[in-house]
């Protein structure tokens, strides 16, 4: 039997432990694989989050010349994680782009580790929290380059809105490269509404909720830009804002 993960763990750091135990062990040994061929291209969107503990475990390998593209919206109203692993062939490029939104003192997590094993490769990652009522939104990311994987490019970007005191936002950004000509960047921020542009869209008649609503909506799209599907594009963004809909703020 797998034995459950602990905070001592790195990955599992900022984990609801509780929110763990219930999910059970069995669900630590179900991975979804996706094999992308050389040339070709994937594009998956995401809408996770129940009533109930979730953990939604991806494990994506790319030929050379291979695309890949998640979209996700992480929304539970119980403990909800979603782990992808990304390897990478010559000149494949991986694209992520997540939301993590709630309150009720949930604890939402994406858990990235993306393998650039070929040269020439890139990752991009747009990853936006929005969290209040004692909630958490976490991201770990874990970028390795190995020896021989020159030209790599590879970004992630993280920011936190906190919309409420008590709630909180991790970023966990993780590089380990062996290759020296390569371009790796990472950023992290964490802040509150910017409550002068509420102030001036309330001004122009617009009512407390709709311009908290058009504020975060603002906020959390950058993670779905890359999303050429304005339809999907469209779904993802409802099933975020939908989270705000009777939330006391």
């Amino acid at each position: 039997m797998t034995a459950l993960p602990t905070r001592r763990d790195e990955a599992w750091r900022y984990a609801d432990m509780d929110g763990v135990a219930r999910l059970g062990a069995d669900a630590f040994d179900r991975w979804q694989t996706i094999d992308v061929a050389a040339g070709e291209s994937v594009t998956r969107c995401l809408i996770v989050g129940s009533d109930a503990p979730e953990l939604h475990r991806l494990r994506v390998t790319l030929g050379e010349g291979a695309k890949a593209a998640f979209f996700a919206t992480n929304a539970g109203g119980d403990y909800t994680r979603v782990e992808i692993e990304v390897r990478l062939a010559k000149g494949a490029h991986f694209e992520f782009g997540g939301v993590t939104i709630g309150g009720a003192g949930v604890t939402r997590e994406f858990v990235t580790q993306v393998v650039h094993a070929e040269p020439e490769a890139t990752s991009n990652q747009t990853i936006r929290a929005v969290h209040w009522a004692g909630a958490t939104g976490n991201f770990l990311g874990e970028i390795k380059v190995a020896r021989h994987a020159q030209k790599t490019d590879a970004a992630q970007d993280f920011k936190g809105l906190l919309l409420e005191a008590g709630a909180s936002a991790n970023a966990v950004p993780q590089l380990e490269i062996f290759a020296d000509d390569v371009k790796c960047a990472h950023g992290a921020t964490v802040g509150a509404l910017d409550e002068a542009a509420r102030f001036y869209m309330m001004a122009r008649g617009l009512d407390p909720a709709t311009a908290q609503r058009l504020l975060v909506q603002a906020f959390i799209g950058d993670a779905f830009v890359a999303l050429e599907d304005e339809a999907e594009r469209e779904t993802l963004l409802d099933a975020a804002l939908a989270a705000l809909e009777g939330a006391k703020l």
